[in-house]
């Protein structure tokens, strides 16, 4: 074999296999029109070079385009999913060389019908891959049986659904950062004997399945440390919000004594700007996400620790990685487990959410 450049270029391949530069091309791209012996004659020089091709210059020069399509749920300006479509954003113009699109659609998270309804809109489209944030089980496993028949791969945000296995999850452990809520609210509360949890629901739909995970390894926790410490549960109106003020007197009034509580979605503000209002003091609250609201209660006073999940990364990295897979042909790591992150009113300011 004679001496080889140290760049190996596609004509070298084509000179030692014994074929044309448009064969070695096709090969390399997994196209037809290659005949078995000259396919094989190109796969084996391929091996012996260990050659790489460069996936960056072939996905320029193919002009191919890649529809993207999302799946989030219904949400208002300003609140933790805004997040998650500014890292969307940011990946798009990351790469936008390579004409990529992405079309968002949204479900209701307390309708499964909505989720139904919203995948089978973006099934009818064929995207070339697929981000969502998943709903139940049974619900999020007709969704993706569907993609899986149509080859089309799926990116996890915010949550797994670990016996559906997608291409990629992004997202915290939600029972591990249950657990470790648990633990933080309990050095705050020291020996008292209640605490309280809130949660936003909706005719029994809590909204999320992180929501319920982190809850799962909470009360995982508390049984396993603090076993004789009583749980109390106040559910606020998830399609009501002018009724919390109410709830939360007639809460407080029945429990006086309590002074530790912790809500598992993203809105801890409906909490600590409540305590505000009543001048309540002396009520430790730990809630999650930097939502501007909850960070402002982080800053009064009302909320004393914040759990941050960075979903601009999260929203980032889904993209990416489709692009990884279906552009460059790279693999991708399956599981990306995003940092439990514990914010105080005296390291906020110094946080990156990057």
């Amino acid at each position: 074999m004679n001496k080889l450049p140290d760049r190996i270029r596609i004509k070298d391949i084509a000179r030692l296999a014994d074929v044309s530069v448009g064969t070695v091309d096709r090969v390399i791209h997994g196209r037809s029109g290659v005949s078995e012996s000259s396919r094989k004659r190109v796969e084996e020089i391929l091996k012996q070079l260990d050659y790489q091709p460069n996936m960056y210059a072939s996905a320029l020069a193919s002009n191919k385009k890649y529809s993207f399509a999302c799946l989030l749920p219904q949400h208002l300006e300003g609140e933790y999913w805004t997040d998650v479509e500014k890292g969307i954003s940011k990946a798009l113009s990351t790469y936008s060389d390579f004409n990529t699109t992405v079309k968002t659609t949204y479900y209701d998270p307390y309708d499964y019908q909505s989720f139904v309804n919203a995948s089978e809109a973006i099934v009818a489209q064929h995207p070339d891959g697929v981000m969502v944030a998943p709903t139940v089980r049974e619900y999020t496993r007709i969704f993706t049986g569907q993609l899986t028949e149509l080859d089309i791969p799926y990116i996890y945000i915010d949550s797994n659904i670990k016996d559906i296995p997608p291409l990629a999850f992004f997202g915290q452990n939600s029972r591990q950062s249950g657990y470790f809520a648990a633990r933080m609210l309990m050095l705050l509360a020291g020996n008292e004997k209640e605490i309280v949890i809130f949660r936003k629901i909706h005719e029994g739909i809590v909204g999320s399945n992180q929501q319920e995970n982190r809850e799962k390894g909470f009360r995982q926790y508390m049984k396993e440390h603090h076993p004789a410490c009583n749980i109390l549960e106040l559910d606020l109106h998830a399609e009501r919000n002018d009724e919390d003020a109410l709830m939360l007197d007639n809460f407080f009034r029945e429990h006086p004594a309590v002074r530790n509580g912790i809500t598992f979605n993203s809105k801890v503000y409906i909490v600590g700007e409540y305590l505000q209002t009543r001048k309540k003091n002396n009520f430790n609250l730990i809630g999650y996400d930097l939502l501007e609201r909850n960070v402002a209660c982080l800053k009064q006073g009302s909320v004393y620790f914040l759990i941050a999940q960075q979903p601009e990364l999260q929203g980032y990295n889904g993209i990416k990685t489709l692009c990884d897979h279906l552009i460059f042909k790279k693999e991708v790591n399956c599981i990306n487990y995003m940092p439990i992150d514990l914010l105080t009113v005296e390291t906020i300011d110094y946080y990156s959410n990057k």
